[in-house]
């Protein structure tokens, strides 16, 4: 078991003050928008092993992605190596959104092939800023709430989202509020998205513009628009969240969202935990790249409730946060002072991450935003003050 030294993304949209609050640390200033832990190639977390060098064994910080390469069945166990390869197949994250993030969704495993191998095949830079698909994984995420969390997840019924846009008596939004009472379900949902990104952006920065006004002076429901159009004045991606569920989050409470489902996350302190991917395709709140056909081929047109998920709690005391993927399984334990330790023992590896008081793990004593990582088999037990959080796969 290894304590993880990781890497703070500053992010423009990050809080300044969030994750240093929960590491007991100063802030810099600067936004600290997410830590991450795992073996991501881009910024992978790094440990302190005793690796040969020369004819004395010395203690070297060593990136995880190295670790797990040089001997993935011993790090991650057989079954997980057999079941995604020998690496590791989540990435754990505290994410601090102190402004809106991108609209965004997520292609399915097929559509992410798919669209990896096409862009491979057209010889697309990798780095390109109009490149969609960075690997051929799907990316599947699960948000969990340490603060009031707020966000945008899946489409609301177009009688609500044109009750929505009509409430702010905007001229230019008429048409959408006629095309949303004029269609079945998934047409109008299309159709409104396509109009609003295909739009003049001209007109549409007049139409964003009006709305936001009209949703300050109403509040209320409103008021959430009016925050994010005022991080992004003139974006279409205001229009387009009225198309979606708001969803206010409390701590200890979560989201999972699945392919296809457009989602932006507002504000607040979270765990966050997703498939090791980087396909992102954006939909507005972004000055980035935008591909229109290929986004309107990946999202899902249906209404959904967002599914606000509370943990299962079993016998062990392990609170599990139920998703449909094998990829992750995020648990969580809450320890009381004097009660036994718990085993945390498994065969598929692990991350612990505390957020709350001083647990002791094994023989080493975290504090908040502390974590470690356990690998297969390897024997832990947990036990003092403090929550924990337990990031594994189901293989």
């Amino acid at each position: 078991m290894d304590r993880l030294s990781n890497t703070v993304r500053p992010y423009a949209w990050g809080s300044t003050t969030a994750i240093p609050e929960l590491l007991g640390i100063d802030p810099t200033g600067e936004p600290q928008a997410e830590m991450w832990m795992g073996a991501h190639p881009g910024a992978p977390s790094r440990l302190t092993r005793t690796a040969a060098t020369g004819t004395a064994a010395t203690p070297a910080e060593q990136p995880l992605t190295d670790i797990i390469a040089a001997d993935p069945e011993r790090e991650l166990g057989p079954a997980t190596v057999a079941k995604f390869g020998p690496r590791l197949p989540f990435l754990l994250k505290l994410l601090a959104a102190g402004a809106p993030l991108s609209l965004q969704v997520h292609p399915d495993l097929a559509q992410a092939k798919r669209g990896y191998e096409d862009e491979e095949r057209r010889a697309v830079p990798i780095d390109a800023p109009h490149r969609t698909y960075k690997d051929a994984n799907h990316k599947p995420e699960l948000i969990c709430a340490l603060t009031p969390f707020d966000g945008l997840c899946g489409f609301r019924r177009p009688s609500e989202a044109a009750e929505a846009m009509a409430a702010l008596g905007v001229d230019s939004l008429k048409p959408y509020v006629d095309l949303l009472g004029a269609h079945p379900e998934e047409a109008a949902l299309r159709e409104v998205l396509t109009a609003i990104l295909t739009a003049d952006p001209a007109e549409m920065a007049e139409t964003v513009t009006a709305a936001a006004t009209a949703a300050e002076r109403l509040g209320g429901a409103h008021a959430p628009y009016a925050r994010i159009a005022h991080h992004f004045p003139g974006d279409p991606g205001v229009i387009a969240a009225m198309l979606l569920n708001y969803v206010q989050l409390q701590p200890g409470e979560a989201l999972f969202l699945g392919a296809g489902v457009p989602h932006a996350y507002l504000g607040g302190l979270g765990v966050e935990i997703m498939a090791n991917s980087d396909n992102v395709l954006r939909c507005g709140l972004t000055p980035k790249h935008i591909d229109v056909p290929e986004l309107l081929s990946i999202v899902r047109f249906e209404a959904t409730d967002p599914g606000i998920l509370r943990p299962e709690a079993s016998p062990s005391g392990e609170e599990l946060y139920e998703t449909p993927v094998d990829e992750f399984r995020l648990s969580r334990f809450d320890l009381s002072p004097g009660a036994a330790p718990v085993d945390l023992t498994r065969s598929t590896p692990q991350i612990l991450l505390c957020t709350v008081g001083a647990p002791r793990v094994g023989t080493l004593d975290l504090a908040p935003g502390a974590s470690v990582f356990v690998p297969s088999g390897e024997t832990v037990e947990a036990c003092g003050t403090g929550t924990l959080f337990r990031a594994t796969v189901v293989a």
